[in-house]
């Protein structure tokens, strides 16, 4: 493919109506064809990090690492560099994707070429482009001055990409989420691509703008502090404060002075006036985690600062305004809780104004290897490692398993194999393949028909060989609009269908035959 060739199909794709994600790759595919190498990698530059939004011959966990700068030399030359900068093939410098070349997984990177070029963005640094070639002398002196070339058509690629995430952005949420949009990531942000993801980040950006009182629902280790940060973020009130609660760490006879505060002389000990969580959150955002875990007494209290919007310290003789968005969350059936009496349904009701129920691991498929590899990469960093990475079978186990502990407990599976590997003798100086023993997933997996109830983990790995039909797949997503509806409308199932546009007795016909109802 000739330098005109390329230049013509990236315009062309410039100008399709292209989803984001397909624009970028088939930016990196294009590139890959036309220079004959082994692997493109298009590199978002987030704070201290560079994040890859699109890659083409890389290890699929790839795409969910973040890489270190100062971690990675040849990837901070890159970055300081103006124009095309190649590496001799001989280079001492450590390649970031040792290990990593889908053609040579697990293998070292022999001599090789390699390239790249920092992209900018109305004047700022937006991130990199890097190249990989087995043989050497693929990126010769022609090879440079193409890539230099192309240089403004891979620019304007990335600069139409963006527009198009700005412009869906104010759509969604009138202006709440362009901030965002171009802001870096924080460390612990959502990865993943799945369709289960991509919903909840839309149903954040929406409800984010809106201060209506939000109930964050989901197994443990799904990430539901994370939920909670975004929201914060995305909101009118992202330069206040943001207050962790965490419920279950209260003990009931400081409940109330931590959250309400206490005036001095409330009680032995208070030398001093305190304020309480609700006014070190004035303006801004009170996060109320394992809500489910407040004692009655409390919840009364709670129940009035929603209502009223006002506090009283412990002791105090007069209340105080405040002015505080509230995002709880928990693990359990707040429903069940009211039904048995240890949950106020009338607090219930106030906190649970919009529902969000956030999809469990093992219904968000790819996105496993997506999180592995991010954690891969924070292992390899944390202990010193040239390489980390995982074997075929251990990806195929991660993909199978059912994770009751979610991303959290992926996170543990990940750090313990690290560890295991170098106390095996691992050298730090070669490339460490985790494979499936070292996981421990057997020893992990509950005890006989605990998870029975669980549906199977959707499948990942390589897209062109699904293990679901299109039938199943069907199902599976009419399950989860079905649960979705029912979460968000509190099991009112003539709402839910309204919602989903469905008569009512076609509703329940329809939950029979995808196996959510019995009778």
């Amino acid at each position: 493919m000739t330098t005109t060739a390329i230049h013509l199909l990236l315009l062309t794709d410039l100008v399709a109506d292209l989803p984001v994600a397909v624009r970028l790759q088939r930016l990196v595919g294009s590139l890959r064809a036309h220079f004959g190498c082994e692997a493109v990698a298009l590199l978002k530059l987030d704070g201290e990090h560079l994040r890859p939004v699109a890659m083409a011959g890389l290890a699929s966990d790839a795409l969910g690492r973040r890489f270190a700068v100062a971690d990675h030399p040849r990837l901070a030359a890159i970055l300081q560099r103006r124009g095309v900068l190649c590496f001799h093939h001989d280079s001492s410098l450590p390649d970031p994707y040792d290990g990593l070349i889908a053609e040579r997984a697990g293998e070292p990177l022999p001599v090789h070429d390699c390239m790249g070029m920092a992209l900018d963005l109305e004047g700022e640094r937006w991130g990199v482009i890097t190249l990989d070639a087995l043989q050497v002398g693929t990126f010769n002196g022609q090879a440079q001055r193409d890539l230099s070339e192309l240089a403004c058509a891979i620019e304007a690629a990335v600069r139409v990409t963006r527009l198009e995430t700005e412009i869906r952005a104010l759509r969604l949420s009138g202006g709440a989420m362009l901030a965002d949009a171009q802001a870096p990531r924080e460390e612990h942000d959502f990865v993943g691509q799945s369709s289960a993801i991509m919903h909840l980040l839309h149903e954040l950006q929406v409800v984010a703008d809106s201060e209506l009182p939000v109930l964050l629902l989901g197994e443990t280790g799904v990430g539901k502090e994370l939920c909670a940060h975004r929201l914060h973020r995305l909101s009118r009130r992202a330069g206040k404060p943001l207050i962790h609660v965490n419920c279950a760490a209260l003990p009931e006879s400081l409940a109330e002075s931590e959250l309400f505060g206490h005036v001095r002389g409330a009680f032995s000990g208070a030398v001093s006036d305190r304020p309480g969580r609700f006014e070190a959150a004035e303006g801004g955002t009170l996060f109320l985690d394992e809500v489910g875990e407040l004692p009655l007494s409390i919840q009364a209290k709670l129940l009035r600062t929603l209502q009223n919007g006002e506090i009283q310290r412990l002791g105090a003789d007069r209340p105080r305004r405040v002015n505080v968005r509230v995002i709880a969350a928990t693990n359990r059936s707040l429903r069940e809780h009211v039904r048995d009496g240890s949950f106020r349904a009338d607090l219930y009701h106030r906190l649970s104004v919009y529902p969000v129920p956030i999809p469990p691991l093992r219904e968000r498929g790819n996105d496993v290897l997506l999180l592995a590899g991010g954690f891969l990469e924070l292992n390899r960093a944390r202990l010193g490692l040239r390489s980390l990475r995982l074997s075929a079978a251990a990806e195929n186990a991660l993909c199978h398993y059912r994770w009751p502990g979610n991303v959290r407990e992926l996170e543990h599976v990940i750090s313990r194999a690290a560890l295991k590997a170098v106390i095996r003798g691992a050298d730090r100086k070669d490339i460490v393949t985790l494979e499936t023993d070292m996981l421990d997933l057997d020893a992990l997996e509950a005890p006989a028909g605990a998870n029975a109830s669980l549906p199977a983990p959707a499948a990942c790995g390589a897209p062109a060989a699904p293990l679901l039909s299109m039938h199943q797949i069907v199902e599976a997503s009419q399950r989860q609009a079905i649960r979705q509806a029912l979460v968000l409308h509190q099991d009112n199932w003539a709402a839910a269908a309204r919602q989903l546009g469905l008569d009512a007795s076609n509703l329940h016909k329809l939950a029979r035959r995808v196996g959510l109802k019995n009778t």
